[in-house]
């Protein structure tokens, strides 16, 4: 298994965590993003849109972290990260589309202005991120985790980009509750960190 990866991105890390947490053993190969390796085209032949993470098994090929996640924990042969009842997959889902839309409009746009100068409105995102780590918070006051009653990939995807809200000047100071969700998702075995965040 190979894993196309940027050290800063946090699509990366949640990768990086469900293949700690799983126990797989995998190549790194990585891509420099300042660089636009992304968009070069031995990458574009990977995956077309030019991002990362691609997760290359055997003849199969993934791309988005969203998707990857899927499959890891459908490869793993168990629901021990994706449930196989109705109920706890359709709640896991909603939150990996909450990962991809709230939480990459608002707290990732708002880091990726400060932190690598994109191009985007940055009092927009900084206020949907207030919008959307609100939820969270509320969410994780009477929850221990976001989709059912353990960890599960909806806590991977959600994770980095939320606890890496400071990055775009974003206070997690009115969150206590998603301050501890992020110490229980550090706590779990095989958690590693990135650059901002965990050890």
């Amino acid at each position: 298994m190979k894993l196309y990866d940027a050290a800063a991105s946090g699509n990366c890390h949640k990768v990086r965590m469900l293949l700690s947490m799983l126990g797989i053993e995998h190549d790194v190969v990585p891509i420099n993003l300042p660089e636009m390796e992304q968009k070069a085209p031995a990458h574009l032949s990977l995956n077309p849109l030019g991002t990362v993470p691609v997760l290359q098994d055997g003849d199969v090929t993934i791309y988005d972290s969203q998707a990857i996640l899927v499959y890891l924990a459908e490869k793993n042969g168990s629901d021990s990260w994706l449930p196989t009842d109705p109920v706890g997959r359709a709640l896991v889902q909603q939150w990996l589309s909450f990962a991809v839309n709230e939480l990459w409009n608002g707290p990732a746009i708002a880091r990726a202005k400060l932190r690598f100068n994109r191009d985007v409105d940055l009092p927009r995102a900084q206020a949907l991120a207030a919008t959307v780590l609100s939820v969270m918070d509320a969410r994780l006051a009477d929850h221990e985790w976001l989709a059912i009653d353990r960890p599960t990939i909806a806590d991977l995807a959600c994770y980095p980009y939320s606890a890496l809200s400071e990055e775009g000047e974003i206070s997690l100071a009115p969150y206590p509750a998603l301050r501890a969700w992020f110490k229980r998702v550090e706590a779990l075995p095989g958690y590693v960190g990135m650059p901002g965040l965990g050890n």
